[in-house]
C-alpha cells in the first residue's frame, strides 16, 4: 500500500540526509570483516556482509549506523559503503581460478583472495588457461558501480604458465609495466658529434677499468698520478654512448622510457641496444672508445681543486681489473695475481688519493657505514642454490670516491656553463617534520633547531653528532625516519644525504638516461652548440622510473627470497632490526639480507603489555625497553608463505 507512496519516499530522503556518512580505504583482514579508515585517522568497523562489495584498497564513501555488539553489547558504528570513489584494482596481476570449468582470477595481493568472475580478451581468446597461471587482468565491473551487479574482470595476457620456474622475474616485470628484454633496434651505429667538437687522441693515457668480472658494460676507467708536490691529478673517462645515439631517435626514446638499466638477480635488461651497451660503448681492454674525460686534481689533504676540465675524447683501457684481485694485492693477501710497474704505481696511487679523500669527507661531507651488498646464486633452471654477501672492499671504495668527485666537478660544471641538468638531490629533514627531528635530537641532549637542521652544514653536524653519540645506531635509524626522499631536479640544488652543495651523474650512461642527457648538456658546452632542454617533466619521469626498478628489484628478491628460505623454516638466524610498528617489528637477517616480520603476538602474548612505538624506534613490554631499532637480536624462522611473498618469525629469548 505505501510501496509508491511520495510521503515514504520523502521520508527515506529525510533520513539518508541525516545518516552521516564518511570517505576512507578499505583495509581487509584475515577473517570475513574489515576497516574503513579514514585520511584523519579514523577506523570503523565494516561488516562481513558489506565487505562482499568491496576490495582492500577501495577507496569508498560510506554511511555510518550504530550498532550493538551480540556478546559484549557495546555500541560502536559500522560503516556500510555506499559509493565508490576509486577502485584499488584497474590493470592487476592475478591467478587463474577455475571454478566449475569456468574462468575465474584471484588477484596476486597478500590481502585479497577473492576469485573474480572473469572472460578472456580477444588477444588471448585462443589460450586455454589452467589452474594457477599468472595473468594480466583489468577490472571491467563492480558492485558499488551503478548498474553493475558484481565483479567481473578481463583476462588480457597470460604472464606465465603455473609450473614456470622463471615466473618471478616475469610476473613482477608485468607487475610493474617494464619491458621484458633488451632494446631491439637495427641501426648502422655511426659515431656522429655536434659541429664544433674536437674529439682529442688520449689513447696513448695508461687508463685502467676496475669492475666485477661478469660485468660486459664497462663505462668508466681512471688514470692516475700522484704529483710532486703533493696530491694527486686524476683523470676519469666514461664511455660516451651519446656520440651514437641521437636525440630524437629510436634509441633516444626508448632509453628515455626505460630510464635506466634493470638489474634484476641473474637477469640484466639494458637501456640502450646491447650492441651500444656492451660492445661499441663498452671500454673494453686494448680497444679504441669514444669517451668524455674529466682531469682533476685533489690536492695532499683530499679536496677537490677548482676548475675541472671536461674534454671529448678517444682512449683505449690498457688493462681489465677486477675488484677481488685489486683489493687482494692491495691488501697483501696472495691469490697470484699481480699488476704490471704500470699498473702497480697507479693503483697504489689511487689507493693513496682514496684513503686522504675519505678522510676529508668526513669531516667536510658525510661518509655512511659501508653496508654489504648480497648476491644470490642459481643454477641453470633459476633455482637458489646460495645466497653471497658481497662486502665494500677497498678497490670497490677506490672506485667509488673517484666517481663521487667526478659527479661533485660536473655539477658545477654543468651549473657555471649550462645553467641547467639532470641533478641528484636530497633536501635533508622534510619541512614538516623538522620539528619532530629537534625535539628527539634535545631529548639526547643535542641541541639543534630548526634553521640549522634545515641547512646543509647543520643537517651533516646532527648527523655526525648521532654517529659519535653511545646510542649512535639506534639514534640514527630514528632520525632517518624524518628524512625526506632523493630526488633528481632540472636545477643545483644540495644534496644533503651526500653532504655536497651540488651532484650530477655523468658516470653511468650506458646505464643512466639522465647521465646521457649531462653527456650531451657538457658536450654543448664544450662545442659551444645549442644546449638540450631539461625540465621538471623529464626529472620527474626518470624519478619514477627508479622507483619503478627498485620496487621490481625488490618485488624479486622478496620472492627468491620465499622460494630459498621455504625449507629452513625452523631453524634460527641472527638479524639486526629494520623497522618498528604498531604491528610487530622487521628484521634484516645477517647471513642473507632478508628481512624477516615478527608480529606483535609472536614478541609479547599479552597484548596490552605489549608496546610497539614506532615514534621512539622501541618495543616495550610492561613499560620495560626490550628491543631497539638496529639491535641485533636472534630469531626462529617461524613461517613461509611463498604465495603472499613474506617471512614470518619469532625472537628467540
Amino acid at each position: 500500500m505505501l510501496q509508491n507512496n511520495a510521503l515514504l519516499s520523502q521520508l527515506k530522503q529525510n533520513i539518508r540526509a541525516k545518516t552521516p556518512r564518511v570517505e576512507g580505504v578499505i583495509r581487509a583482514t584475515s577473517k570475513s570483516f574489515g576497516f574503513l579508515e579514514t585520511d584523519d585517522g579514523n577506523s570503523y568497523f565494516v561488516p562481513p556482509p558489506a565487505m562482499k562489495q568491496v576490495l582492500h584498497g577501495d577507496r569508498v564513501e560510506a554511511a555510518l549506523h550504530e550498532e550493538t555488539h551480540p556478546q559484549s553489547g557495546e555500541k560502536r558504528e559500522q560503516a556500510e559503503p555506499e559509493t565508490l570513489v576509486e577502485a584499488s584494482l584497474d590493470r592487476f596481476i592475478g591467478r587463474v581460478t577455475l571454478q566449475n570449468g569456468r574462468l575465474a582470477v584471484t588477484p596476486d595481493h597478500p590481502q585479497i583472495n577473492q576469485a573474480l568472475k572473469a572472460r578472456q580478451a580477444r588477444a588471448v581468446e585462443s589460450e586455454t588457461f589452467n589452474e594457477g597461471d599468472w595473468v594480466v587482468a583489468k577490472l571491467l565491473r563492480h558492485p558499488l558501480r551503478p548498474n553493475d551487479k558484481g565483479f567481473f574482470i578481463e583476462v588480457t595476457r597470460l604472464i606465465a604458465r603455473n609450473d614456470d620456474h622463471k615466473a618471478p622475474w616475469s610476473v613482477v616485470l608485468a607487475r610493474h609495466d617494464l619491458p621484458e628484454a633488451q632494446p631491439e633496434i637495427e641501426a648502422d651505429w655511426q659515431l656522429q658529434d655536434p659541429a664544433g667538437l674536437e674529439r682529442q687522441d688520449l689513447t696513448h693515457i695508461p687508463f685502467f677499468t676496475i669492475d666485477n668480472p661478469s660485468t660486459r658494460d664497462m663505462d668508466d676507467a681512471l688514470s692516475i698520478e700522484a704529483r710532486p708536490e703533493g696530491g694527486w691529478t686524476l683523470t676519469v673517462a666514461i664511455a660516451d654512448p651519446s656520440a651514437y645515439v641521437m636525440p630524437g631517435s629510436e634509441a633516444d626514446l626508448e632509453a628515455k622510457a626505460r630510464a635506466f638499466t634493470l638489474y634484476l638477480p641473474a637477469r640484466d635488461i639494458t637501456m640502450l641496444p646491447v650492441t651500444l651497451s656492451d660492445d661499441l660503448c663498452s671500454l673494453k681492454q686494448d680497444e679504441k672508445r669514444p669517451a668524455l674525460v674529466c682531469t682533476l686534481n685533489v690536492n695532499a689533504e683530499g679536496a677537490l681543486e677548482a676548475d675541472p676540465t671536461f674534454q671529448s675524447a678517444w682512449i683505449c683501457s690498457q688493462a681489465r681489473l677486477n675488484y677481488d684481485d685489486v683489493s687482494d694485492w692491495l691488501e697483501d693477501k696472495a691469490n697470484g695475481w699481480a699488476p704490471n710497474e704500470i699498473m702497480a704505481t697507479q693503483l697504489k696511487a689511487l689507493s693513496d688519493m682514496m684513503q686522504q679523500r675519505l678522510s676529508w669527507r668526513q669531516t667536510h661531507t658525510l661518509v655512511f657505514k659501508d653496508r654489504p651488498d648480497y648476491r644470490f646464486k642459481l643454477d641453470d633452471d633459476h633455482k637458489v642454490i646460495g645466497i653471497e654477501i658481497e662486502e665494500r672492499r677497498l678497490a670497490n671504495r677506490m672506485v667509488e670516491e673517484s666517481m663521487l668527485l667526478a659527479n661533485v666537478a660536473a655539477a658545477d660544471f654543468l651549473a657555471r656553463h649550462a645553467g641547467q641538468g639532470v641533478f641528484s638531490t636530497h633536501n635533508g629533514i622534510a619541512p614538516e617534520k623538522l620539528e619532530a627531528a629537534v625535539e628527539m635530537l634535545k631529548a639526547e641532549g643535542l641541541t639543534h633547531d630548526a634553521e640549522q637542521l634545515a641547512s646543509l652544514t647543520g643537517f651533516r653536524d646532527a648527523r655526525n653528532a648521532l654517529e659519535a653519540h653511545p646510542d649512535g645506531d639506534w639514534l640514527e635509524a630514528r632520525f632517518r625516519r624524518f628524512q625526506g626522499p632523493a630526488g633528481l631536479s632540472p636545477t643545483l640544488a644540495p644534496h644533503f644525504g651526500l653532504g655536497f652543495e651540488g651532484y650530477a651523474t655523468w658516470t653511468s650512461p650506458i646505464r643512466k638516461y639522465g647521465d646521457l642527457v649531462n653527456h650531451r648538456l657538457i658536450k654543448a658546452v664544450l662545442s659551444e652548440s645549442d644546449k638540450p632542454a631539461v625540465d621538471e617533466t623529464l626529472t620527474e619521469s626518470l624519478s619514477e622510473g627508479r622507483i619503478s626498478n627498485r620496487r621490481a628489484e625488490r618485488d624479486v628478491k622478496d620472492w627468491l627470497y620465499a622460494r630459498y628460505l621455504k625449507p629452513q623454516e625452523g631453524q634460527r638466524f641472527m638479524g639486526q632490526i629494520v623497522a618498528i610498528n604498531r604491528g610487530g617489528m622487521r628484521v634484516q637477517l645477517v647471513d642473507n639480507g632478508a628481512t624477516v616480520f615478527i608480529p606483535g603476538p609472536e614478541i609479547h602474548a599479552t597484548r596490552d603489555e605489549l608496546q610497539c612505538d614506532q615514534e621512539t624506534g622501541r618495543v616495550l613490554i610492561q613499560g620495560e625497553v626490550k628491543y631497539r631499532l638496529a639491535d641485533q637480536i636472534q630469531i626462529e624462522l617461524t613461517e613461509v608463505n611463498e604465495d603472499k611473498r613474506s617471512l614470518i618469525g619469532r625472537p628467540v629469548s
